[in-house]
């Protein structure tokens, strides 16, 4: 299966932080599985690094470990972004305001990978490229 993983389970995976779910260490480490992290991660990462720079290392820094691991970077495709004008959730869901994590949504969708998170707002999302670890 071909993964995409959300920001914070990249971090935690590069980093072996306890933190990562066991379900998701398993499913990261297995062979069979391809494992993808985005630009957009990337873009995350740089600028909360600037403004917490003792909290997280440089998007350049993570780059070189994820491909160090051996995940694949995948960029942003115009098709990810016209997929956001689609991507909903119910009216009685709380409001979900991450720019970064539902471009992400939009491209485990177009690119047909299963994108790995721990947030569970994220769940509210009615699409079934999501797993929630």
């Amino acid at each position: 299966m071909n993964f995409l993983l959300d920001t914070h389970i990249l971090l935690w995976a590069i980093a072996d932080d306890e933190q990562l779910p066991e379900k998701a260490k398993e499913l990261i480490e297995n062979e069979k599985n391809e494992i993808y992290f985005s630009v957009i991660s990337l873009w995350e990462i740089q600028i909360k690094h600037i403004l917490y720079p003792e909290q997280l290392p440089n998007a350049k820094t993570v780059a070189e470990y994820c491909k160090k691991s051996g995940f694949k970077m995948i960029s942003l495709e115009d098709e990810s972004i016209y997929r956001l004008e689609k991507l909903t959730r119910p009216d009685s869901a709380p409001r979900y305001k991450d720019p970064f994590d539902k471009i992400l949504i939009c491209q485990a969708i177009t690119k047909n990978m299963i994108f790995l998170t721990h947030d569970s707002l994220i769940s509210e999302y009615n699409v079934p490229n999501i797993m929630f670890v």
